[in-house]
């Protein structure tokens, strides 16, 4: 009986101490939880160095990219969509990634680039600061940059996925004349957002030559692994900013990653309900609010994370989950999604080529 009681008496005191940990935990990180404002002004950096001004009439590009925080490779499988991968790349296959996107957005080397999944300093991708990387490769571009996710500690799954320091990146080959963060509604409530992701807008406004008008670019990155209302509440209020801006006049440009298919009629692309699968736009909200949405399904812009790639998988999981939203103003001359295979990040690079119509030519 004696061994009994000891050996009950240790386990008592280990799960004590286990709880007693958790809580600890739970404290620290409720103390410690990233708590931004509605709004906030962003610091550019290096836009003393953005000397390109651009006026109505003008033919620019913009692209967007997810970069997967440089850990997202063809090699990686990722746990929360349906893999089992937690830290998916070492510092020599992190460093090949990022290379790979860096050397891919100096070759396409847009008038614009809106970059999401841009870690700051993350344990998953071994503290590199990414956002200095993505500059370089578009030398002489302002950068902005807006935080999305920010945690001390991620304390799951097993191995932990750490701390995290991430976040989304504009840069553009003009000076910013105002950048500003935008929080997002997050559809988590205490415990969970402790160690979630606070979404939100990143706006970016360009001076236009011989005219009060800005050029607006909005980049997002929209909800993921909620039950659909998160991504409704952040689009709602997307569409309520790019409406706003469009009524002034302005021309506005938003991207990103809708984490919702973009494919109006059906899809081309086979879903699985056992693995992760993007919402469905509201694309009534955007039509309403004169607003288009534009995307190149021809060529996916998403792969599943279940397992690593292969691309000669006729069964393999692709999605249309990135693209772009234009008002009036704004005649999108050419929307391409380019084929990297995925190789760098689990996102294909997609590119448009606009107009910034004059005011009164039709």
């Amino acid at each position: 009986m004696n061994v009994i009681r000891s050996i009950l008496k240790a386990l008592g005191i280990l799960l004590g101490t286990v709880l007693a940990l958790a809580l600890c935990l739970i404290l620290v990180l409720t103390v410690t939880e990233y708590r931004p404002a509605d709004e906030e002004a962003v610091t550019p950096a290096y836009n003393e160095t953005a000397a390109a001004t651009w006026a109505p009439g003008d033919t620019l590009s913009i692209v967007t990219w997810n970069c997967g925080y440089g850990a997202l490779g063809d090699n990686a499988d990722f746990f929360m969509d349906g893999g089992k991968g937690v830290r998916t790349a070492d510092r020599a296959r992190l460093d090949a990634n990022l290379k790979g996107i860096a050397d891919r957005l100096s070759a396409l080397k847009p008038d614009i680039a809106i970059l999401q999944e841009v870690d700051l300093s993350s344990a998953r991708s071994h503290r590199v600061d990414e956002t200095a990387v993505f500059a370089q490769a578009l030398a002489g571009y302002s950068s902005a940059f807006a935080t999305n996710y920010k945690a001390l500690y991620v304390p799951y799954p097993v191995p932990p996925i750490g701390q995290v320091h991430s976040g989304i990146q504009t840069l553009a080959a003009s000076g910013v004349s105002e950048a500003k963060r935008y929080q997002l509604p997050c559809p988590f409530s205490w415990p969970i957002r402790l160690a979630n992701l606070k979404r939100c807008m990143l706006v970016t406004r360009y001076d236009l030559e011989g005219t009060d008008r800005q050029l607006v670019v909005v980049n997002f990155h929209l909800e993921a692994y909620d039950d659909g209302a998160g991504k409704a509440a952040q689009t709602e209020k997307l569409v309520s900013f790019l409406k706003e801006e469009a009524a002034k006049g302005n021309y506005v440009i938003a991207g990103g990653d809708f984490n919702q298919s973009l494919e109006r009629e059906g899809t081309a692309y086979r879903f699985d309900p056992a693995l992760w699968t993007p919402g469905q736009l509201d694309w009534a909200a955007f039509d309403e609010a004169g607003l288009t949405v534009l995307r190149d399904a021809s060529v996916p812009t998403c792969r599943s994370l279940d397992r690593p790639y292969n691309k000669g998988d006729a069964d393999f999981i692709h999605y249309v989950i990135d693209g772009f939203i234009v008002s009036a103003n704004v005649e999108a001359l050419k929307v391409e999604t380019f084929d990297e295979g995925f190789v760098s990040t689990d996102h294909n690079p997609v590119r448009m080529t606009f107009r910034l119509i004059p005011e009164g030519e039709n």
